[in-house]
């Protein structure tokens, strides 16, 4: 077994195993309609009953069958945005019908790695990679120019909306390890949250804004490899009463994009094997 597709439910503290497969699968979304999982292997997106009554479903992406794991549903669901490299060798964001269908080019300046949709459906959330530089942008759905909210200070990935648009979860490496930070999704200064022993990646707050998820590495891994130990932990939106929920094998593709039930009750992630 190589990737098991699971549910963790936080009011009940229990895991549910939806897929497994020999395959490399990775970063769960959930549907706003609570039916299905998004998920990417092999450069291509699926889409996974979420009470795993039947194997995943191909999605048309078009020309995109280069797509990575950073890919996810408008607040509508009707769309889908992709982060994929087949027309320009690096990573560009794409628009595209949740059913399927060829994608809508949305940014010009490359590499870009989609993380969030705010919740009001008319902006992106994305890593930009300048000059060598990671940094935090939005910009419209339709396209245009791209609004940049961090400016170098380390390296800065992995942004997520708040329910309420107001904040930008990322994580950055402005002081050294990896943490979580977030800024004024308008623009303005950017406010530490964690202060922990760990590498901290990947926040996502959950749809009533009471929680945030992250994925923690051991202290000595900088960037977010795959196929390592690592922890799932859960804090308040200010840092407060962070707690480790479990440990798993996992990370690179465990919880890569927005991964919240829509009833904010539990979350999808994937698990993984070690390659034998």
């Amino acid at each position: 077994m190589r990737s098991s597709v699971e549910i963790y439910n936080i009011r009940t503290r229990s895991h549910r195993v939806v897929w497994q497969t020999e395959r490399l699968v990775e970063a769960p979304n959930w549907t706003p309609d609570g039916a299905f999982l998004i998920i990417n292997g092999d450069g291509l997106l699926y889409r996974l009953p979420a009470d795993g009554s039947a194997e995943p479903g191909l999605i048309d992406t078009g020309f995109a069958t280069r797509c990575n794991n950073d890919h996810g549903l408008s607040p509508d669901g009707k769309q889908i945005v992709i982060s994929d490299k087949v027309a320009y060798g690096k990573s560009c964001i794409y628009v595209l019908p949740a059913a399927g269908g060829e994608p809508r080019q949305v940014t010009r300046n490359l590499p870009s790695y989609w993380h969030g949709w705010s919740p009001d459906g008319t902006r992106l959330a994305y890593c930009g990679i300048r000059d060598d530089v990671f940094d935090i942008y939005t910009i419209s759905v339709v396209g245009g120019e791209e609004t940049r909210l961090t400016f170098g200070e380390g390296r800065n990935d992995g942004p997520d909306y708040s329910p309420d648009g107001r904040w930008i979860y990322f994580n950055s490496s402005r002081t050294g390890r990896m943490q979580i930070w977030r800024v004024p999704a308008s623009g303005g200064e950017a406010e530490r949250i964690t202060d922990s022993p760990f590498g901290d990646w990947f926040p996502h707050p959950s749809p009533n804004g009471d929680k945030v998820l992250l994925l923690s590495y051991d202290p000595e891994f900088f960037d977010h490899p795959r196929d390592l130990p690592v922890r799932l932990r859960l804090m308040d939106p200010d840092g407060q009463n962070i707690e480790t929920l479990f440990e798993l094998f996992g990370g690179q593709g465990t919880i890569n994009v927005p991964n919240w039930s829509p009833d904010g009750e539990a979350f999808a992630y994937v698990r993984y094997f070690p390659v034998a």
